[in-house]
């Protein structure tokens, strides 16, 4: 049913339940997960300015990847840690169009009724009415 499914990431614990049903699903269809980590870049700047910095947040950024998937190693699942550069939703998005991905697993957390106006520019919630694919 869902062969790529993509993990978006900011590597917290929090998205250890995303990641756990991904495991689940891809345990059935033995499909791909796709672990993806952005890195937000510094507006107004130049990679080459900040290349030392980003270059040590890429490695970590794979070193916290690995970690998150290293429980899971057992089950047999196929994973694709993935680190990009640039706006987390737009990359997300970019990622899953460019990767024929099925299924995007993402953290969210409520709105509150009384402030509806907070919420509405969270990343999962631009993913999730932008996406050409399940959320």
């Amino acid at each position: 049913m869902f062969q790529n499914i993509l993990v978006p990431t900011d590597s917290s614990d929090k998205n250890s339940h995303a990641l756990d049903i991904a495991v689940k699903l891809c345990s059935i269809d033995k499909g791909k997960i796709h672990l993806l980590h952005v890195i937000e870049v510094i507006a107004n700047t130049t990679f080459d300015e900040f290349r030392d910095f980003y270059t040590r947040l890429e490695e970590k950024s794979f070193k916290d990847l690995n970690a998150m998937i290293a429980p899971y190693r057992k089950r047999r699942v196929d994973f694709a840690p993935v680190v990009i550069y640039g706006n987390r939703a737009q990359e997300i998005l970019r990622y899953a169009n460019e990767n024929q991905i099925d299924l995007i697993i993402m953290k969210s957390h409520r709105i509150d009724v009384e402030d509806r106006a907070q919420g509405w520019g969270t990343i999962s919630y631009k993913v999730g009415i932008l996406a050409q694919c399940p959320v």
